[in-house]
């Protein structure tokens, strides 16, 4: 028992309590679900005796503990009590059931990219964390593979492909596999099979009052978990579709535009890349406006990446275009899928998969096409907002992922709890800062919401559509799941018969 529990000897006389600071004992919000005991202890030494011989617990004033709790933004993040780290899957149940007892909330974590503001509900409790439960197994028929709950993008890119399959996951290296998953989840495979959440075959779930569960489509919470998941439980594995590679070869062209060619830009890519929705599966672009300072500009630069499945080279019928714009630099590579976060500098070792100690939230919107008004506008604002060396916003960047998307679409709106199938492009502005304090979180807000106005006007609708796995935190169920009156009723119903003590209301919560 002893070997599981890491904490420094010379807290030995309290080596199996963590004493919380006194709270109040009533909710200060709606998100605030769980009432407190003032100087309420988490008493460790009762669970570790029942949790497995590889299950760790560490304590504050840990090195382990900070490691473990940091976060890749530091605006509104939780602040847990104490960390466990399950080494089976039943761990998780255990935990959950000691968590439900003494009334403490829980947080799952694997990666730490999501930035919601709702998480900084989470102010006591214990974090679930699950990098140690990161199997991959590929079953003996090679159509489909069992994922552990903690495994991460890098594990999801390299195992299956060194065994000759490929499968939908996120593209950024360091970030979880089963977060964006359980929020629907965008990958380079999707034009051809759809979202990460469409591949899933069956799952294992710790529900919120600690049954542990076995579900598949025959399930009436498998249409919640597809897109609202975070709500519902803590997923310890599942068993995903996967697919034999199709090509070894892929290709990118990293092309920069000074901020003239804004229009030019974005005409291009509705022409030549988008092309109305029917965008073929082997073909993605993103862009990014960020300061560059290889670049003799002033303010920004667009850079755009043009990837292509397939080929050693990009087709000059998607970058001849761009070509003709005038861009600053052109660069082709190639090589393998496995290349592809490298490229787009989100590897492990790129800057965004690193902790700075940063706050670094985000405003996504999807659209459909590009508003080349639109978008000449945001880029007059952003440009000015973070423009020169000196600005505390120079490192931030705005974003666009125009994924191939073909096959999302081909999946019925109504067949699962993600809710915008018909969405061609997410935007985001992503505003990187070391804050200051309040005063300056509000300006970076307010900054980011009229960035993100300026991109919704330019859709004609309404309604704000985002990703859930980027949200900022105050934009609503309607927008993270889809603001349709039976959708909204069907989640909520699903809420009230899992979740109805609400344990799972830090990350988007639906009510």
């Amino acid at each position: 028992m002893f070997a599981r529990v890491l904490a420094p000897l010379a807290v030995a006389s309290s080596f199996f309590t963590c004493v919380v600071p006194t709270v109040s004992a009533t909710p200060t919000s709606p998100f605030d679900l769980f009432s407190r005991t003032p100087a309420a202890g988490i008493d460790v030494k009762s669970l570790a005796p029942y949790l497995s011989a590889t299950a760790k617990i560490y304590l504050p004033d840990t090195k382990e503990f900070a490691t473990y709790t940091t976060r890749w933004s530091n605006l509104q993040a939780p602040t847990p009590s104490i960390v466990i780290a399950p080494g089976t899957e039943k761990d998780v149940q255990k935990i959950v059931k000691f968590a439900n007892d003494r009334n403490i909330p829980f947080l799952t974590y694997n990666g730490h990219h999501g930035t919601l503001t709702t998480l900084g509900k989470m102010d006591y409790g214990i974090e679930i964390y699950l990098p140690q439960l990161n199997s991959i197994s590929i079953a003996k028929d090679g159509k489909s593979a069992t994922i552990g709950g903690g495994a991460n993008v890098k594990n999801l890119t390299d195992t299956p492909w060194d065994a000759g399959k490929q499968t939908v996951t996120g593209c950024c290296e360091c970030v979880s596999y089963l977060g964006p998953a359980l929020g629907g989840g965008h990958g380079w495979f999707q034009g051809h099979y759809g979202l990460i959440t469409d591949q899933f075959l069956s799952m294992n779930i710790v529900l919120a009052n600690g049954d542990f569960r076995t579900i598949d489509s025959k399930s009436d919470l498998w249409w919640g978990m597809q897109g609202a998941g975070h709500n519902f439980g803590v997923v310890t594995s599942v068993t995903t579709k996967v697919y034999d590679i199709e090509h070894y070869d892929w290709a990118i062209e990293t092309i920069v535009f000074s901020g003239d060619k804004i229009e030019q830009v974005y005409e291009a890519a509705n022409k030549y890349i988008l092309q109305g929705g029917k965008q073929s599966a082997d073909i993605h672009d993103w862009t990014y406006w960020q300061n560059d300072a290889r670049y003799d500009t002033e303010g920004p630069v667009i850079i755009i990446y043009i990837v292509q499945e397939g080929v050693t080279t990009v087709d000059a019928k998607y970058t001849a275009p761009f070509h003709d714009i005038g861009p600053l630099a052109a660069t082709p590579q190639s090589g393998t899928y496995k290349d592809l976060a490298k490229w787009t500098g989100i590897a492990l070792e790129s800057p965004p998969c690193q902790d700075f100690g940063f706050n670094n939230p985000r405003f996504p919107i999807y659209i459909k096409s590009y508003n080349v008004t639109a978008q000449r506008k945001a880029w007059d604002l952003y440009s000015s907002a973070v423009a020169e060396a000196d600005n505390p916003y120079y490192n931030s960047i705005f974003m666009f992922e125009d994924y191939a998307s073909g096959a999302v679409r081909d999946r019925s709106s109504d067949a699962s709890a993600f809710g915008f199938r018909d969405a061609h492009t997410l935007a985001a502005p992503l505003i990187i800062y070391n804050s200051t304090g309040q005063a300056q979180d509000e300006a970076v807000k307010e900054l980011g919401t009229q960035l993100r106005e300026i991109i919704r006007e330019g859709t004609g609708s309404s309604e704000l559509h985002t990703y859930v796995n980027y949200a900022y935190g105050d934009e609503g169920p309607g927008a993270w799941y889809g603001h349709e009156d039976w959708r909204q009723k069907k989640l909520k119903a699903l809420k009230r018969k899992y979740d109805p003590k609400g344990k799972f209301s830090f990350y988007a919560p639906i009510a």
